[in-house]
């Protein structure tokens, strides 16, 4: 099962991360200059590939994608440590070999690095409300309504997209495997710690409160 889990994690996080990098490649080779309309189709392909992968993966690993995700439940004690790290491990390596593949796909030079700068206080903020908010989206649409987590996921990373500053990375493995691309989702390395740490901070946040909002109610008589 761990084998199964693991290989479904790598696989998921190499279509997820081929989909973020090369549906901004095309949709700004086709948006004519328009960021914008780039942006709508980025977010499009983002959104619809998210529901397909979980609904196809969920049930195999839990379709996290993401070591954010991955350390929550962790910490909630629903998986080991060694499961987690081989998680991450996979997310990353499959992930960056996403990447790769949509720059081979494109014509792009395999190896780059991104010089694409993201930085300030508005765009970390961004990073922690929208990891904050794609963790407790899971945590409430696991606890309230499971058939529903495909849908609600694509459906919040597709708001997130337009309604946080930095376009709702949130996921620390996609932001390292995005400095690794010179291209429209881009990020260059020197501002994948500050994304990362504002990651990290929404994603406890999101599990305090998560924690609170969907307790399961006592058994206690009253």
């Amino acid at each position: 099962m761990t084998r199964r889990a693991i290989l479904a994690e790598a696989l998921g996080s190499f279509l997820l991360f081929a989909t973020v990098i090369g549906s901004g490649i095309m949709g700004e080779r086709l948006a004519g200059g328009s960021v914008a309309i780039a942006l709508l189709g980025n977010t499009i392909a983002t959104g619809a590939i998210l529901f397909v992968l979980i609904t196809m993966l969920g049930p195999v690993s839990g379709a996290h994608f993401n070591p954010a995700v991955t350390l929550v439940m962790r910490l909630r004690g629903e998986i080991s440590s060694r499961v987690a790290m081989a998680f991450v491990a996979a997310q990353l390596g499959g992930g960056i070999l996403g990447v790769w593949v949509a720059h081979l796909m494109f014509d792009l030079p395999i190896l780059e690095l991104s010089t694409k700068v993201r930085v300030g206080p508005g765009q970390l903020t961004g990073e922690a409300i929208a990891t904050f908010g794609l963790i407790l989206t899971i945590l409430g649409t696991v606890r309230m309504r499971p058939a529903a987590v495909p849908a609600s996921v694509a459906l919040y990373i597709t708001a997130a997209y337009w309604f946080t500053s930095s376009t709702s990375f949130a996921n620390p493995a996609i932001t390292v495997a995005r400095s690794l691309s010179n291209s429209f989702a881009g990020i260059a390395p020197a501002c994948v710690p500050g994304f990362i740490a504002a990651q990290l901070v929404g994603a406890i946040a999101a599990l305090l409160v998560g924690s609170t909002l969907f307790a399961r109610p006592s058994r206690e008589t009253p």
